[in-house]
Order: structure tokens, then sequence, then C-alpha cells
């Protein structure tokens, strides 16, 4: 586990929660604006002294840390969530994008009988209770905050051994808590997953949008049909839906006649989605306020290391070297 680590985001969670209780510089400086992520070791030892600081009981300091999770503590993820329009669709996109929050074991995402499984195994490793129940209860903490309901989880498992009291877990999942099990694992009901989120992150919105106007400006000089689909492009891109069938739907035809009319204009979809991502890309960049690992994600890349060969592709430079040159 000496590799794997969460994000910087997330961590200020903890922060937040310290400086609450009037505590925080004991803890330490906080992640650094520069910090995209914090090893997971730091992470262990912040918890673990934080726990030790809170005047709270020890056992259930994870829950009271989850109860201050907002989607700005996920980072890109929780800003992608914010944009689709369920809780299921919002929860399917972990799977894509966890290991920019989460980078210790896979997340694996399945719809089953009563609805959403969500399942961590432990190939990588056991972080610890306190990783883990922090994790799973912010995780939960945050499908209350997308959907404004008091939403319950219909089983919880972890991996880690039993506390001492369990009421207290099962009265903040609200449904039944088992522990020393092979996999941590978060059952949620077909019904919750149908609900609409409450709505979106303003700030970020703003920002999305002001990138999205840079990239309306730049296509200005191509053909009307050409402009109408970067510009749908950009919405789905956004939010990681980037095959031709995507892009056929939003448009209201079927994937064949779209076919048919890029033809027609000398374009075929992988261009198209290349010139787009790559327009989009360069505006991203020249915000020193997005993190490339944020660019990558809101590109619909679920690696950077992809992203990085795409940009090298498109300019012949990686996205930080094209950075640097641009704000020189």
């Amino acid at each position: 586990m000496d590799e794997t680590r969460v994000a910087a985001s997330y961590v200020q969670l903890l922060f937040e929660h310290m400086a609450a209780l009037g505590c925080a510089e004991a803890l330490g400086d906080p992640p650094a604006p520069t910090e995209s992520f914090v090893a997971l070791r730091r992470w262990q030892a912040l918890l673990a002294h934080a726990r030790d600081l809170d005047p709270g009981p020890r056992s259930t300091f994870p829950l009271r840390l989850a109860r201050g999770i907002a989607p700005r503590h996920f980072g890109v993820v929780g800003f992608a969530a914010l944009a689709c329009g369920t809780l299921g669709e919002a929860l399917q996109r972990l799977e894509r994008y966890h290991r920019s929050v989460y980078d210790v074991n896979i997340a694996q995402v399945r719809a089953c009988a009563e609805g959403l499984s969500i399942e961590w195994g432990v190939e990588r490793g056991r972080p610890g209770a306190l990783v883990d129940e922090t994790a799973i209860a912010a995780l939960v903490q945050l499908t209350r905050e997308f959907t404004g309901r008091p939403l319950r989880a219909l089983a919880v498992d972890f991996v880690n051994p039993r506390p001492a009291a369990v009421r207290p877990y099962e009265d903040f999942f609200g449904g039944p808590v088992r522990f020393g099990q092979p996999s941590t694992r978060l059952l949620l009901s077909a019904q919750d997953l149908a609900l609409p989120l409450r709505g979106a992150d303003a700030a970020l919105l703003a920002l999305l949008d002001a990138q999205a106007e840079a990239l309306l400006q730049e296509v200005a000089a191509v053909s009307e049909p050409v402009g109408v689909w970067r510009q749908a492009l950009v919405g789905l891109i956004r939010s990681g839906r980037t095959q031709l069938p995507d892009l056929a739907q939003s448009l209201q035809m079927s994937p064949r006649s779209l076919q048919r009319r890029l033809a027609g204009q000398g374009q075929s979809f992988q261009v198209l989605l290349s010139q787009t991502r790559q327009q989009l890309a360069e505006a991203y960049l020249r915000d020193p306020n997005v993190e490339l690992a944020e660019v990558a994600l809101l590109l619909g890349y679920s690696e950077q290391s992809a992203f990085t060969r795409a940009f090298r592709q498109w300019t012949g430079q990686a996205p930080l070297q094209w950075r640097r040159q641009q704000s020189r």
C-alpha cells in the first residue's frame, strides 16, 4: 500500500472538522494548494491523531467526521456526479472515477436484485477501520446531500473487526451493519437509485460554462452543423458520455444518420471528439486553478496517463509543459 493515496480535497474534510472543534492547528499543515493527492500513510496518521483530539467517543469518530462531507471533498468526481440526472447514474460514475479520490482498492459497482452493490476487496491491502469507515460513511452521507433525503442503506459490510458497540453504526446507516466480512460492501435500494439530484455546485458549473463558452467562440469558424455537434459534445464529455450513440441521442437522430451527416462535412466522430477535447483541454489548462487530474476527468478520461498521451498527440507536449509555456 506504499503507493496508494487519497485526494487532497477529501483530506480537507478532516481539517474542516477539526477547525470546527478549534483544534485544527494540532494536526499540522493541511495539504498545499499544489497537492492533488495525499499518501495513504499520511491519511491514516492524520485520522488517528484527529480521533485522539476529538472530544467525542473514539469509536464513532468516523461517523461524526462523515457528516461534514460535501461534493467539493470528492473533487471532480463529486462535481461530475452532480451533472447526472439520478442518484443511480451518479453512483455508477464511482466505478469510472474512483481512483481520483481513493486509490486503494478498486470499487466494483454492480446492479443486483435489491438495487446497487458497491464493493471493495482487499487485493491492495487493508487500510484499517478509520479509513474504511470514514469512506463508506462519507459516501452514504453524500447520497443524502445529493438527494436531500435521509437515505438508508440496505446493508453495510466491513472487513475490519467488530467494534464494542454496533448500534451507532446501524443508526447512522439505517440498516444492518456487519463486521469481519471478506469485503467492504454497501447495498442501496433500487427505489433510491431513481431519485433525482437536488442541485449542482454553482461555482463549478460557472467554471464549466465559462470553459464551454470559450470553446464555442473557438468553433465559430467551422460550418454550422459541425459547430452544433461540438456544442453538444461539450456537455456529453463533461458527463463522461463520449460514444457516437451518445451524441446521436442528444441530437435526436440515429447513429447511422449522424455518421452520414459527419461524412458529408468531411468529418468522423473520432476526429470531432478529439478536436473538441483538445480545445476544452487547452481552455482548462489555461486556468491555473484546475489541477491536471481534474482536466483529465473533465474530458472523460478515467486515467490521467490516457489524457497525457492524447495531449502529446495533439500538441507534441505534455500538459504540464504546455501549461508552463502558456503562462510564460
